[in-house]
């Protein structure tokens, strides 16, 4: 009975404690608990930043002891598979330090050449004498009277298009009209210059050049409003309604779309006259305003070059050319080969001034003037690999034009690419002889020559020669032939004029 009794005491207290663990902890309980838990990760966490200190120690031996081998390595090798820097097959491209080596080396041979220029000759620039280039008689302005005489060519070749846009003129008599017109637009001016006495060199080559640019225009001109033509017949066969243009079409700029024969105007044919460009469009590119700034930058480049090419050719290549008729006469190659060499740098020197008086000052600035849009005068032609490659891109206009006037219509006809590339290079050399024999009043073929020499030269390097050899071949081409050429037409002329006077 008494342990029954004591069995049942210990069976309520059991129940007691377990119903106690069933309730909710008080605050106290509840805080020693969490302490003690608190404790115990404490006691977790700081055994965890033991291991990670211990670990990062090891981490640091094993780097020292792998960067001590790799001193070591390094000690014991230094040399690795590489190319030269100047090899093509090292990858490097990075040579302006030698670039900018070339240039001083330039502009200090320049200057000892242009300091025994000056200890020679002295001071040789004379504006008065370059007056007297373009006018013999002050009272007699030939040249001047040619260009303004160009004017009736334009309103013959404006006519002509009115007429066949009304149907008063068939294509046959337009097209015959055309040709008349622009024949004589050629060989007027050349009688002229061959004719009159007091047209000079200088003046006769301002007409011939001017007239020559006015053709390759007007033949432009002749040739889009035909296509106009062609086009409007095409789509009035259709039925279409847009051969009318809405009034509501715009181009950049706020202009106004123009649709044939709209375009038959005297304010739109002599807009294209003074644009640089050589091909004709109905809608022209436009800029959006004049900005004045880049228009007095290029007025004042224009000056400048102007300026320094006079001066340069009175002060260096003169006294070269003067200097250089004796082994001419007398045919002496060595000291020939040596003038030679002598005027080729003057020259190629006044030659880039030209182009970049010429193509990027005076043609920016009229394009800037006109709002023309298009101011892609040139191309790269300066990395040229090829002959072919530098006439298409150092001259963009021209090459536009025998591109989409000359080339594209002989393939067209069935020519092959040879023949009508063969045959752009004889109409450029049949305008470069007309520009330099016509105010020289003397034929000798030597600039006909050198043109079409380009296209066994063209075949030699496209062939024989690639990358920086290409390159170099045609800036050879382009700094000896161009002096060789000067030498030539200038002793032929000293030798038809000055020595038959002397005679």
């Amino acid at each position: 009975m008494g342990d029954s009794d004591a069995t049942l005491r210990r069976r309520a207290t059991f129940a007691a404690g377990l119903g106690a663990s069933m309730q909710p902890m008080n605050g106290k309980s509840a805080a020693a608990s969490q302490s003690s838990v608190t404790a115990d990760f404490g006691r977790d966490n700081g055994l965890g930043k033991r291991d990670r200190m211990v670990e990062t120690a090891r981490s640091k031996s094993k780097s020292e002891k792998h960067k001590r081998r790799n001193d070591i390595s390094e000690r014991m090798s230094c040399h690795k598979t590489q190319e030269s820097l100047l090899s093509s097959s090292s990858g490097f491209s990075n040579y302006r330090g030698i670039l900018n080596w070339c240039v001083v080396m330039l502009v200090l041979s320049n200057a000892r050449l242009f300091l025994e220029n000056l200890l020679r000759y002295g001071i040789l620039v004379d504006p008065i004498q370059v007056i007297s280039l373009f006018l013999k008689d002050p009272y007699s302005w030939p040249a001047a009277c040619l260009v303004i005489a160009s004017n009736l060519f334009i309103l013959v070749a404006l006519y002509t298009e009115r007429q066949l846009s009304k149907g008063s003129f068939t294509e046959r008599v337009g097209f015959q009209v055309h040709c008349i017109n622009m024949v004589n637009m050629l060989t007027f001016p050349a009688a002229v210059v061959l004719l009159v006495p007091s047209v000079t060199p200088v003046g006769g080559v301002f007409v011939v050049g001017t007239h020559s640019i006015l053709f390759l225009k007007l033949y432009s001109y002749k040739d889009v409003n035909k296509w106009c033509r062609e086009l409007s017949s095409v789509k009035a066969k259709k039925l279409a309604r847009s051969l009318s243009c809405p009034s509501a079409q715009h181009l950049n700029g706020g202009d106004r779309k123009v649709c044939y024969p709209g375009n038959l105007t005297i304010r739109d044919i002599y807009y294209f006259v003074f644009a640089p460009t050589l091909c004709y469009e109905l809608n022209f590119p436009r800029s959006p305003n004049i900005r004045m700034s880049f228009l007095l930058r290029r007025l004042f480049e224009m000056l400048f070059f102007m300026q320094m090419l006079v001066g340069l050719t009175q002060q260096w290549m003169i006294p070269i050319i003067e200097s250089s008729m004796k082994p001419l006469e007398d045919m002496d190659l060595t000291r020939m080969t040596e003038r030679l060499l002598r005027l080729a740098v003057p020259n190629h020197l006044l030659w880039l001034m030209f182009f970049y008086g010429f193509f990027h000052s005076s043609m920016n600035f009229s394009a800037e003037l006109l709002r023309f849009g298009d101011r892609q005068f040139y191309n790269d032609w300066w990395n040229s690999e090829t002959v072919t490659y530098f006439w298409q891109n150092w001259n963009i206009p021209v090459h536009k034009w025998c591109l989409r006037h000359f080339y594209k219509p002989l393939l067209r006809r069935g020519f092959s690419k040879m023949v009508s590339q063969s045959a752009v290079f004889f109409l450029s050399a049949f305008f470069h002889e007309y520009l330099v024999s016509i105010p020289l009043r003397m034929f000798r073929l030597w600039a006909f020559t050198g043109m079409m020499a380009q296209i066994p030269l063209a075949w030699f390097v496209g062939r024989y020669l690639r990358g920086n050899y290409g390159n170099a071949a045609v800036w050879m081409s382009i700094i000896i032939g161009q002096p060789f050429a000067v030498l030539m037409y200038v002793h032929d002329f000293y030798v038809l004029h000055y020595r038959q006077e002397a005679d």
